[in-house]
């Protein structure tokens, strides 16, 4: 009898530390939500992505449904590109926001709408952020329009946004699409620049980077083939 009795006390006390456990991760008042942060918002404000995170305080922190909670915040936000939703034991949840950062804008009325690295619309603004083009997409009339669709077009337009270095892309005011093989940069002080495709673009912002150094004073710059650049005006 002594010999059966270990096993009986041995599962007994198992089930005891184990409805311990349960009750204090689940029944306790110890470890419940009390506080909900946030971190890395720059447009938005925290307040907003409190709401949208909609976290259940009061609840057992360990019932806390972690995706769920990232993917409201997401859905409900589209600024947000990513979030981090993770426990702080013993009473709280932490938000970590990555927000989509505008590389185009595209005139919609009076507004604007922000464009992502992405190519993701993601937000309608009434004043345009500074430093962020503006895309201008006329590829209505182009031979070429029935094979690269206005899609196509601001994808091609979001790559050659991203290619430029941060000196040029603070300095350039349009993106002007005319086809796929015909992209053309406004800067400020009314200069411009021949792109071309989209294609080699680390080439062509090396030599557009070349060629802004070496003749500052000009109006015109070409690098639709980078390894011939060409400059003129003054």
């Amino acid at each position: 009898m002594r010999g059966r009795g270990r096993p009986v006390a041995v599962a007994a006390a198992a089930v005891l530390l184990t409805g311990g456990a349960c009750w204090v991760l689940y029944g306790s008042p110890w470890l419940r939500i009390e506080k909900v942060t946030t971190s890395g918002t720059q447009v938005l404000t925290p307040e907003q992505v409190l709401a949208a995170a909609a976290v259940p305080v009061g609840s057992p922190l360990v019932a806390a449904d972690t995706d769920e909670i990232g993917q409201r915040v997401r859905t409900r936000l589209p600024r947000v590109d990513s979030v981090d939703v993770v426990r702080a034991w013993p009473r709280g949840i932490g938000l970590k926001v990555t927000e989509r950062k505008p590389v185009l804008l595209i005139k919609k009325d009076a507004n604007f709408v922000e464009v992502d690295a992405s190519g993701v619309r993601f937000d309608t603004v009434a004043k345009a952020p500074a430093g962020v083009p503006l895309l201008e997409l006329n590829a209505a009339q182009s031979p070429s329009g029935r094979r690269f669709d206005g899609e196509r077009l601001l994808r091609e337009a979001v790559g050659v946004a991203g290619d430029l270095p941060e000196a040029v892309a603070k300095e350039t005011v349009q993106v002007k699409v005319g086809s796929y093989d015909s992209i053309v940069l406004e800067l400020t002080r009314g200069r411009s620049v021949v792109w071309g495709s989209g294609e080699q673009g680390e080439a062509k912002a090396r030599a557009l980077t070349a060629l802004l150094k070496a003749a500052p004073g000009a109006a015109h710059f070409d690098v639709s083939v980078p390894t011939a650049p060409a400059v003129s005006g003054s």
